[in-house]
């Protein structure tokens, strides 16, 4: 796991995750239909800036009640373990219930996880008080809402999940927005920021020759051109 710096992630947050992703696939490190998870997790706040953190995981369970313990007994120990990672933490969990029977998340936990410096949460299950957690403006992508909690409990922490499609390891680096979540492999993590703003910028060629009034098909052509070649000659720098 390589760390980047606070103001790193700071910077990473104003770029979209479609950006990040376009970025990601220059490196060549992973197929291009890899990393990122699929349409089953959308946000349940899409006005809200991208979340760049690092991923906090967890199981989750509401069908039958918990062997000991209450519906937050899990809690105190998973945000203790914030501290484990390099930076902000981003709670992930896998909802082990198929299909799933009640909210992962509501007012007080996401309140609980905010205060602790978490940046964000997403989850395989569901959400349920989207109007309480809105007014925190804390992100977080579910696979959908349900208006009740049911027997949530937490039986691990800190443990592989798959969510959404894919893997997420605790401390993996995710970025998401109103567009999905994807990872950020963390051999390019530190170089990854310069990289996105040189794709904007290649892509700004196009589309400031779209916004001319004297713009023709050999004019938009040539502004495609030039915007291609700029993006193999980053693709060239930085594959491994």
């Amino acid at each position: 796991m390589q760390a980047i710096t606070a103001e790193q992630l700071a910077s990473l947050a104003k770029y979209d995750t479609p950006t990040v992703c376009n970025a990601i696939e220059l490196f060549d490190v992973r197929p291009r239909h890899a990393g990122f998870m699929n349409q089953t997790i959308q946000a349940c706040f899409p006005t809200l800036p991208p979340m760049v953190g690092y991923a906090a995981t967890a199981t989750f369970r509401s069908q039958q009640p918990p062997r000991k313990g209450d519906a937050y007994s899990g809690l105190d120990t998973q945000v203790e373990r914030f501290a484990e990672l390099p930076g902000p933490a981003v709670v992930v969990f896998q909802d082990l219930d198929d299909p799933v029977v009640a909210a992962t998340f509501g007012e007080v936990m996401c309140t609980t996880y905010r205060a602790f410096g978490s940046v964000g949460l997403v989850t395989s299950g569901a959400g349920r008080d989207l109007d309480q957690v809105a007014a925190l403006s804390y992100p977080t992508f579910t696979s959908g809402t349900i208006c009740a909690h049911g027997y949530c409990h937490i039986p691990e922490i800190h443990v592989p999940v798959s969510v959404g499609g894919i893997m997420i390891y605790p401390g993996d680096l995710l970025h998401g927005d109103r567009n999905g979540v994807t990872t950020i492999p963390p051999g390019i993590a530190s170089e990854i920021l310069d990289v996105c703003r040189e794709v904007m910028d290649a892509e700004d060629i196009v589309l400031s020759y779209l916004r001319t009034t004297d713009r023709t098909p050999k004019g938009f052509a040539e502004a495609r051109k030039e915007c291609e070649a700029r993006i193999k000659a980053v693709a060239k720098r930085v594959k491994r």
